[in-house]
């Protein structure tokens, strides 16, 4: 069998693409917040003591991520105008987040969470590059819509 760009035409759909770029970024958003929550609650966020400045304005982007992780996600799904832009955005604050944030975890010798970021920087790779070059069907072909409130 020859692999070629056709090998795949018709396995996944313009909405079936749409739902699975935007379920990664709301998935990994919510994960980022619940990480960041359960460690600020289990006191394991030693630097809230030691350094509380640089870590209030680390958490503060964390969570910034986070959340335009959501946003942009969510408006992908619902084909809002602004949607496909939001999301790419917020993959770019991912991608940032990603490279900084090992060196956090890598300091403590905790190198099963800087390869956790190895796996979710080859993974946002591949949602970013897959996001551009379906950019006509992440946009929704021109069926956009600007309400939330109206149903797909």
């Amino acid at each position: 069998m020859i692999i070629n760009k056709d090998t795949f035409h018709g396995l996944v759909d313009d909405d079936r693409l749409r739902r699975i770029t935007a379920a990664y970024g709301i998935i990994v958003g919510v994960m980022m917040i619940a990480q960041w929550t359960g460690f600020v609650i289990m006191g394991q966020v030693e630097e809230l003591e030691s350094e509380p400045t640089r870590i209030a304005f680390h958490l503060a982007a964390e969570f910034g991520t986070a959340i335009a992780l959501i946003i942009g996600s969510v408006s992908l799904a619902k084909r809002l105008s602004w949607g496909y832009p939001a999301f790419l955005v917020s993959q770019g604050m991912l991608a940032y987040t990603i490279i900084i944030s090992p060196g956090y975890f890598a300091q403590d010798g905790e190198m099963l969470f800087v390869g956790m970021f190895v796996v979710l920087w080859i993974m946002t790779a591949a949602i970013v590059v897959t996001a551009i070059k379906h950019e006509a069907a992440l946009r929704g072909g021109g069926q956009m819509n600007d309400s939330i409130d109206e149903e797909d």
